[in-house]
């Protein structure tokens, strides 16, 4: 099953608005961490299903990574 392209990329929105909020970086800074995350390839190659996680376990996933 694959995740409507417009509802992933306001979930998308919402985690890294999130994220840029928890770590204090610029939407810009953290749009390009998420972009080039492990936790984003992972997404697109299907590999977890993100997609059905919530808003608050994705920012938690990318603050481990980014920290």
């Amino acid at each position: 099953m694959t995740a409507n392209p417009i509802l992933l990329q306001k979930k998308y929105s919402r985690v890294i608005e999130c994220f840029a909020k928890q770590q204090g970086l610029s939407l810009d800074a953290a749009l390009d961490f998420f972009y080039h995350s492990e936790v984003y390839q992972l997404i697109r190659e299907g590999v977890w299903d993100m997609n059905c996680m919530s808003d608050a376990y994705m920012r938690e996933e990318l603050e481990q990574e980014y920290g």
